[in-house]
C-alpha cells in the first residue's frame, strides 16, 4: 500500500471468525468439487429463526412511504427510544428516561467502541473478562487503553471474584466489562452480582460496563444490572434485538446510562452514522412490544437444541452445564490436550466447525462451545458426522 496504517491497527488481527468462516468458505468450495456435503457451522451465534411478523410487516409499511428514505436523527425516532424505556420497565422493572438515558446504536457491538472511544484515553486501563468476548480487548486496544484481565473460572460459577479484584492494583482503571448471561459460559445474572458489581464500581470509581443481549435466551427472570439501587452512578448496560428477537442482521441496539454517559457517546456516535433507517426504527418498535409468548416459543426452541448440543458433547465427553443460559453450549474437555486440538479434528475429519474456547481466553483452552443457532436436523447431523470419526469406546 501507498502508506503504512495506523500503529493502533498492529495491535489487533482479524477478528477470528472472519478469519475462519473464509477458511470454511475454501474447504466448501472444494468439497462442493468433490461432491462432498458443505461444513457444517456450529461456531457463531446468529439465529436463524424468523423475526417477529409485526416487525418485517412494519418495515415494509414505513419503506414504502417516500417520506421514510432521508436522514434521520442521531438519537433515534422519540417512538424507539419510548419503546426501550417501555421495554425496560416491563421486563427488568428498570425506570429510563427516554429522552435522556437510552441511545439506539447500530447494534450493541457498536456500543462498545463507541464506549471506548469516549471514555478511555490512551494508558487507561480497562477490566477485561477472561473468558469473554474478544470485542472487549480489540476495542480497547484500538483506543490505546492498558487491558488487565480479571478471571472467571467454573469454581466460582464463571463470576468475577471479588476477593482477588480487591486485591488487583486498580489504580488508574477506568472500565470494567460485564456480561451476563454469560457469553461463552452461559453463566446466568444473580440479583447479588449484580449488587456487588454496583458496590464494587462506586467505591472504586469504575464505570461497570454491561453487556446484556442474552437476557431472555433459555432464562426465565431476565434482570438488569440497572436494576440495583444506585446503579446509574456508575454503571451503563447494553443491549440488542440481535438475540432475543432473531434480528441479529439488522443491527438495532441501544445503551441505556445516566445523562451525562448518554451524551459522551452521542458526541462519538454522530462523527460516525447520521441515524439508522426509520423501516428498521419503525420494526424495532413492534418487536420490543413482543409479549411473554415470543419468548416461550422462542426458548421452547432452544432447549430442544440445547439437549442435542449435549449429546454432542457427551460424545466427545466434554462437561457442560446442561441448565445453562444463552444462545452457546460450553463444555470442557478432557480427552485432547486442548480445545483447539478437539475443534480442528472435527473440522478436518468430521466437517462440522466448533468454537475452540481459546479465543475468548486463557481461561477457554480446554474449553469448546456450540452455538445452539442452527435447527435440530442440523445437530442431528453434526453428531452423526463426529460420531463416525471418534474412537469407539
Amino acid at each position: 500500500m501507498i502508506i503504512q496504517p495506523a500503529k493502533r491497527t498492529e495491535s489487533v488481527q482479524e477478528y477470528y471468525f472472519s478469519r475462519k468462516l473464509k477458511e470454511i468458505a475454501s474447504m466448501n468450495s472444494a468439497r462442493a468439487e468433490q461432491g462432498v456435503a458443505p461444513i457444517i457451522n456450529l461456531g457463531i451465534g446468529s439465529p436463524d429463526g424468523m423475526p417477529p411478523q409485526e416487525a418485517i410487516d412494519a418495515l415494509c409499511e414505513c419503506a414504502a412511504q417516500p417520506s421514510s428514505h432521508g436522514y434521520q436523527s442521531y438519537v433515534g425516532l422519540p417512538q424507539l427510544r419510548q419503546a426501550f424505556a417501555q421495554w425496560y420497565k416491563k421486563w427488568y422493572k428498570v425506570d429510563l428516561n427516554p429522552n435522556t438515558e437510552i441511545q439506539p446504536l447500530v447494534g450493541s457491538k457498536e456500543g462498545i467502541l463507541l464506549i471506548s472511544l469516549a471514555f478511555l484515553n490512551k494508558g487507561d486501563k480497562v477490566l477485561v473478562p477472561d473468558p469473554g468476548y474478544p470485542t472487549y480487548s480489540s476495542a480497547s486496544k484500538l483506543v490505546e487503553a492498558e487491558i488487565i484481565t480479571y478471571d472467571l473460572k467454573a469454581e466460582n460459577g464463571w463470576q468475577p471474584d471479588f476477593e482477588a479484584l480487591e486485591q488487583m492494583d486498580l489504580e488508574g482503571v477506568k472500565i470494567m466489562w460485564t456480561n451476563y448471561p454469560n457469553m461463552p459460559t452461559g453463566a446466568p445474572a444473580t440479583g447479588q452480582l449484580y449488587a456487588k458489581l454496583v458496590d464494587f464500581g462506586r467505591r472504586h470509581g469504575i464505570m461497570i460496563c454491561n453487556d446484556n443481549p442474552y437476557s431472555f435466551i433459555l432464562n426465565d427472570n431476565p434482570i438488569s444490572i440497572l436494576a440495583v439501587p444506585g446503579a446509574l452512578d456508575c454503571c451503563l448496560e447494553l443491549n440488542s434485538l440481535s438475540k432475543a428477537h432473531n434480528m441479529a442482521g439488522w443491527r438495532i441496539g441501544m445503551v441505556a446510562a445516566a445523562q451525562d454517559v448518554i451524551s459522551q457517546i452521542l458526541k462519538v456516535k454522530s462523527q460516525m452514522d447520521s441515524g439508522m433507517f426509520k423501516a428498521m426504527q419503525m420494526a424495532a418498535i413492534e418487536a420490543l412490544a413482543q409479549g411473554p409468548e415470543w419468548f416461550a416459543d422462542l426458548n421452547a426452541e432452544y432447549r430442544s437444541r440445547r439437549e442435542l448440543a449435549g449429546k454432542i458433547f457427551d460424545l466427545v465427553g466434554a462437561e457442560y452445564d446442561r441448565d445453562s443460559a444463552g444462545l452457546f453450549l460450553w463444555g470442557k474437555i478432557s480427552q485432547f490436550s486442548s480445545g483447539e486440538q478437539l475443534s480442528d479434528k472435527i473440522l478436518y475429519e468430521a466437517g462440522v466447525f466448533i468454537t475452540p474456547g481459546f479465543i475468548f481466553g486463557k481461561n477457554g483452552e480446554n474449553y469448546i462451545r456450540i452455538s445452539l443457532c442452527a435447527k435440530q436436523e442440523t445437530l442431528r447431523e453434526a453428531y452423526d458426522r463426529i460420531a463416525a470419526i471418534m474412537p469407539v469406546k
